[in-house]
């Protein structure tokens, strides 16, 4: 009895010792195995068409740098500015245009721009002409203390009985116009079909044929002559 179990304890004890034994041997093939299947992958590597850089295998990796977003300054906020004040700016005093309204007259638009009305017949010889006004008709207002337009001189040589067309002025009467243009009442009624020689107004445009008589030095008008009254014209 005490034979087989010492025969078998060392069957036992035998098969101990060849397993440690196997164990290193197994740990060292499986070593060398995977030993060669590396050499082989990296043989396998380095002959391919891009072989990598042997720099780069051992180069330590640069770190990228970062950007560092640096803050903006802040912006400085608006103040609200103050609006200047409209100042009125002067109205220009003149000549300018006004555009005939509903209602208007002559008389009314002189008034309302504080004008003599033979000074506004003057800038509009037109008006003066036709004597009437319609609305948006453009009427040409002058300065308030604009003077008469300056009439051009007559020629020297002017044939007698020439026609000139003469627009008729505040204190203008037939006799004045007439001596002013070596001309004769008589002759100026004449040519403008006057049925009355007092029946002159501001505005009226005259024919008047000049050079008829030769100019006298002295005034030989009569001293209380028809003048031209300032009835409005519409």
């Amino acid at each position: 009895m005490m034979d087989n179990e010492q025969s078998a304890s060392d069957v036992i004890m035998a098969y101990r010792r060849r397993r440690e034994r196997m164990v290193p041997l197994l740990l060292g093939g499986a070593a060398v195995l995977l030993l060669v299947v590396g050499l082989v992958l990296v043989a396998l590597w380095l002959s391919g068409d891009s072989p990598p850089q042997l720099p780069a295998l051992f180069a330590s990796a640069t770190p990228t740098p970062t950007e560092t977003s640096t803050p903006a300054p802040p912006t400085a906020t608006p103040t609200a500015s103050l609006t200047p004040t409209v100042t009125m700016t002067a109205t220009a005093s003149g000549p300018r245009v006004y555009l005939v309204q509903e209602g208007d007259t002559l008389t009314s638009i002189a008034e309302q721009f504080e004008l003599e009305l033979d000074l506004l017949l003057a800038y509009n010889p037109e008006i003066a002409d036709s004597g009437t006004i319609f609305v948006s008709q453009e009427v040409i207002i002058p300065a308030p203390d604009a003077e008469f337009p300056t009439p051009t001189p007559l020629p020297d040589n002017l044939l007698p009985g020439t026609l000139i067309t003469y627009v008729v002025r505040a204190g203008d009467t037939l006799a004045s116009i007439a001596l002013e243009f070596n001309s004769t009442l008589e002759a100026i009624v004449e040519e403008n079909e006057l049925e009355d020689a007092n029946d002159i107004q501001i505005g009226d445009r005259l024919e008047v044929p000049v050079n008829l008589v030769t100019p006298v030095p002295t005034n030989t008008l009569d001293p209380n002559p028809p003048t031209a009254t300032s009835t409005p014209l519409p």
